[in-house]
């Protein structure tokens, strides 16, 4: 086989290949197999004559054309192998020259990600997170279930802090007047003190009367985790239905027993201390994973071909479709929210998919470099694990399909990578 690279561009290959008679006949041969068993050549049964003679039965328009998607494609990643190449989307073919089962020329045309310059990801340190669970805290989660538990009681009254409230509420931009995407609810149920809204809110709503209405303006935090409402000052118009007098059970035994498997309040107590820890130290290296790999990406050079950073932004697009429709919101609505257009809105994604992207890569890269592989006992393993968290037969032959279990390993990869980059950001050598 020749080959010819040609770099179009930093992210572009051309190939131009000649084929080997080699590979040719062995092409040849597998074709004739796959169409042999519905060839009848008489005096045979089906597909156990000569492949020869199957060959003289078969349609030859149909035999040359099999052929050749079938040596194009084997050739092809054949080469890409040897060349090795990191395709990012299906080659674009086209046939140079082609003499049934002699002769086979072929111009292949792919977008690859280009040069990986890593940093020196070895070198690289950052101290661990550090995680501590007080008695505050603790003590917190004990108030929150003690709220959940709390009986109720309609009261006539008017409302003050530990009553929880039924609400109609809208938000609108306080200049232009438009609907807030998500800043309305109907009968909304609402703890006053409870700090569930934005600072303000619960305390405009201290002395209404069932039946009540207000109107008033907040201005929403500059670390709102909405970026289009950060700094934005909005009116709310609130109508309040419903007051009433919660009753919180008392913190004993009894109560420990009556939210788990718990004999005392102090065993209940241990148990959130353990939880919140979990959790916290989940958390904790979640954040230490990513400032690393942060900080890897940052210091080194990828070239990216737009073809993945376009995948990626179909990605994060659809991400939010799905989440827009479990809010009962239209894409249109959506963007006319943000005040953007289509392709205004993409473009403003354009940068943290290049990230993504390009963080992606170099987890790949150093993956390669650090011989890093998940062995297919490990991947039945997590697999079994999956399987352990569901009853629905639906979802169990979902982690079966081939795309499915694809995913699952891609995850396990970048499980082992994080834990290998982990590991030398954290030696003291």
């Amino acid at each position: 086989m020749r080959v010819t690279k040609e770099q179009l561009s930093p992210t572009r290959i051309k190939l131009s290949i000649t084929a080997d008679q080699a590979q040719l006949d062995t092409v040849k041969q597998h074709v004739l197999q796959q169409l042999a068993p519905n060839a009848k050549v008489p005096g045979f049964r089906a597909g156990k004559a000569p492949l020869n003679l199957i060959e003289k039965q078969l349609d030859q328009a149909v035999l040359q054309s099999e052929f050749l998607e079938h040596a194009i494609n084997d050739i092809y990643v054949e080469t890409a192998g040897q060349e090795k190449l990191r395709p990012v989307a299906p080659p674009q073919v086209s046939l140079s020259k082609f003499v049934p089962y002699n002769t086979l020329e072929f111009i292949a045309e792919i977008d690859v990600v280009g040069d990986i310059e890593l940093a020196s990801y070895k070198t690289i340190k950052l101290a661990p997170k550090t995680v501590e669970v007080t008695a505050k805290d603790v003590n917190e989660v004990v108030s929150s279930l003690r709220q959940r538990a709390a009986a109720k009681a309609d009261v006539s009254r008017a409302a003050k802090l530990g009553d929880e409230v039924t609400i109609d509420f809208n938000g609108y931009d306080a200049k232009t007047k438009e609907t807030i995407e998500g800043g309305d609810g109907a009968a909304y149920p609402l703890v006053l003190g409870s700090k569930s809204f934005i600072p303000g809110f619960e305390a405009k709503l201290v002395g209404l009367k069932p039946g009540d209405q207000k109107s008033f303006d907040l201005t929403f935090p500059a670390d709102y985790g909405v970026p289009t409402l950060q700094n934005r000052k909005v009116t709310f118009e609130v109508k309040l239905s419903q007051v009433q007098e919660l009753t919180e059970p008392k913190l004993d035994d009894a109560f420990a027993a009556s939210v788990g498997p718990f004999k005392t309040v102090a065993e209940l107590k241990s148990d959130i201390k353990k939880q919140l820890t979990t959790e916290r130290q989940r958390d904790a290296r979640n954040a230490f994973d990513d400032e690393l790999l942060t900080k890897i990406t940052a210091k080194s050079t990828v070239v990216i071909p737009d073809a993945l950073v376009d995948e990626e932004l179909d990605r994060i697009e659809e991400e939010e479709k799905r989440n827009l429709v479990y809010r009962g919101q239209t894409w249109q609505e959506h963007l006319d929210a943000e005040g953007l257009t289509e392709a205004a809105h993409r473009e403003q994604k354009r940068s943290g998919a290049e990230q993504r992207v390009k963080a992606g890569l170099v987890l790949g890269e150093v993956a390669e470099r650090e011989n890093i592989s998940v062995t297919p006992e490990e991947l039945e393993i997590r697999i079994q694990l999956l399987k352990g968290q569901y009853t629905d037969p639906t979802m169990l032959t979902e982690l079966e399909k081939p795309e499915n279990r694809r995913d699952v390993n891609s995850r396990l990869m970048t499980e082992k990578t994080l834990d290998r980059l982990r590991s030398y950001a954290q030696s003291k050598a």
